[in-house]
């Protein structure tokens, strides 16, 4: 086996890995979780009425 058939087949691998990187990450059973994922950062936060309650209530 020469150099060109062994980059060849790592470049065939390659493509192989991203479609089925590319189909995980785009399947529809994995919608739920990403969404959940994507809102965690906004999981700690309060609505924004109540920081105006507040705010005015140490203000007083």
């Amino acid at each position: 086996m020469d150099y060109g058939t062994f980059r060849g087949i790592v470049t065939v691998g390659m493509l192989i890995l991203f479609i089925g990187i590319y189909a995980w990450a785009y399947s529809s059973r994995r919608k739920k979780s990403f969404d959940e994922a994507a809102n965690l950062v906004f999981a700690d936060e309060q609505p924004k009425q109540k920081d105006k309650d507040q705010e005015k209530s140490t203000h007083e």
